[in-house]
């Protein structure tokens, strides 16, 4: 479990550092709080950083429940694809968000199987 929760670990490094970007859009744009919107910048590092959060409320009792009853190895690879899948999102969005497609599509469904695994992997051990 140690790989599951150093993966966890990581996954919430890059949201850390999302939320630094955001700091950094709101001081280079003068986006002052508690404003929400601003420079098209702002907005897109925002909502990559909020999106994150809502992907990571999913994620990690899903990798965790995954981990614990069905497979570790295979919890902690199926999170460095949710951190590559980030990753690809937020390099994605800042683009382009119209061609955010491949990212958020790679997260849910690594979300998707963490918490159909996590389910099985439960069914299992109660039977």
């Amino acid at each position: 479990m140690e790989l599951v929760i150093l993966v966890i670990l990581v996954a919430l490094i890059e949201y850390m550092v999302f939320a630094g970007l955001v700091g950094r859009a709101r001081a280079r744009h003068a986006v002052l709080a508690p404003a929400m919107t601003g420079h098209p910048e702002f907005e897109r590092a925002n909502r990559v950083h909020q999106n994150t959060l809502e992907a990571l409320i999913v994620f990690i009792p899903a990798v965790l429940t995954f981990g614990c009853y069905l497979s570790a190895r295979w919890a902690a690879g199926l999170g460095v694809l949710f951190i590559v899948a980030r990753a690809i999102y937020a390099l994605s969005y800042f683009r382009d968000p119209a061609k955010r497609g491949v990212g958020a599509g790679l997260t849910g469904v690594t979300n998707v199987v963490l918490v159909l695994g996590g389910i099985v992997g439960i069914v299992r051990q109660l039977l």
